[in-house]
């Protein structure tokens, strides 16, 4: 990463000092989460933030338009990459509401606890990274220690750790392994064992609270103006959870809170994940003795065709809404598909959440947003 800085002459006349503008970013382009910001500075305080994307466009929506229903789902593993299970799962369900495909109960439930300890796996990883971005290096170590179990579990499953494929129209394409629910109920036990070490080492922690206390709050009427979801909204009281607004595959069988807080504050998105992640566990507890026996998938054509129409389904990933739009015109591929992502919309509020703060707190605001940047920049 890079740092320019130019002097902005005043033209009020008045003689001020000026303005400063800072360009955070880009990164090397072949990385692969690219964002750059063109901050205007008052001294230390943010008057004015700009988001500048497209360094690693990669025009997935055209491609998926080049791919046939079943090879589209998996391209949009590389979007959000730390939510793929829930990624896939949105464009099968969209697949499947078009074609009215009726998903095995066993399906449904494994796809379930697949999006679950997807949303805990990814939680983690953003609790390890954001406490390193505020200077806190340990908890990177606790958080990967967790979530290296989930990812053991899925590899055994699907054979991947992170772009997982495994959700496909109709169901899922593999039966679940045969130590798989023996793992997830050994992982759970360690899980709620070990988290009271986030707390002691984060949530208590002085320095942490002073750092994200009243730092880029958002009201609940911003963030829905904004379209923010997920825990963003959520950490500003907007009811937001589709799991519970517009329960799909197996979610309308089991008992959790949608987590909620008042406050809109860096703190209160922090809040909000930790105990998403024990609402995660509480689903994954409910399903995990209770697998139903039969098809892990439905029996379709080996080439589907969607009728002609328009087709939308929308999901809850770790980061907020997933929103999947096709148009079909009745071939083996679509029309025309567009995703409506949660890291575009929430990434769009943070200069109304961080003007009028220090250049200090821009980190915890950020960080707090919880950015997948090829989520943002498709």
């Amino acid at each position: 990463m890079y740092t320019q800085t130019e002097i902005i002459k005043d033209t009020t006349g008045i003689g001020s000092e000026g303005e400063l503008v800072i360009n955070v970013g880009p990164q090397h382009p072949a990385t692969h989460g690219v964002l750059h910001l063109v901050i205007t500075l008052n001294g230390e305080t943010i008057k004015k933030i700009e988001p500048h994307l497209g360094y690693i466009h990669r025009s997935i929506e055209k491609m998926c338009e080049s791919l046939n229903y079943r090879q589209f789902i998996y391209v949009t593993s590389r979007m959000d990459y730390l939510s793929a299970h829930i990624n896939n799962q949105a464009c099968a369900l969209c697949v499947e509401k078009g074609m009215q495909i009726e998903v095995p109960d066993r399906a449904k439930v494994i796809r379930v606890l697949m999006a679950e300890l997807t949303r805990i796996a990814s939680h983690e990883l953003w609790l390890g990274a954001m406490a390193m971005d505020l200077g806190a290096f340990t908890p990177f170590f606790y958080t990967f220690r967790e979530r290296e179990l989930i990812t053991d579990i899925m590899e055994e499953t699907c054979g991947a750790r992170l772009t997982m494929n495994y959700m496909t129209p109709g169901g899922v394409t593999f039966d679940l392994h045969e130590d798989f629910q023996k793992k997830v109920k050994q992982f759970v036990i360690q899980f709620k064992e070990k988290v009271t070490e986030f707390e002691d080492l984060v949530t208590n922690n002085v320095i942490f609270r002073n750092r994200t206390e009243g730092v880029g709050i958002i009201s609940p009427a911003d963030a829905i103006s904004y379209g923010c979801s997920g825990p963003v909204a959520r950490a500003s009281g907007v009811v937001s959870d589709l799991r519970k607004i517009a329960p799909y595959d197996a979610y309308d069988r089991v008992e959790f809170e949608e987590v909620l807080d008042t406050r809109g504050d860096s703190f209160a998105r922090y809040i909000v994940r930790v105990k998403e992640m024990m609402q995660s566990i509480r689903i994954i507890e409910q399903l995990i003795d209770n697998i139903p026996e039969g098809d892990f998938q439905a029996k379709t054509k080996a080439v589907l065709k969607l009728p002609k129409g328009e087709f939308y389904s929308r999901v809850e990933t770790a980061r907020g809404e997933l929103g999947v739009y096709i148009v079909s015109e009745g071939g083996t591929t679509p029309y025309r598909i567009k995703f409506r992502s949660p890291g575009f919309s929430n990434l769009s509020a943070l200069d109304h959440m961080a003007s009028g703060s220090k250049i200090g707190d821009l980190m915890a605001t950020m960080g707090t947003l919880d950015l997948v940047i090829p989520d943002i920049d498709r």
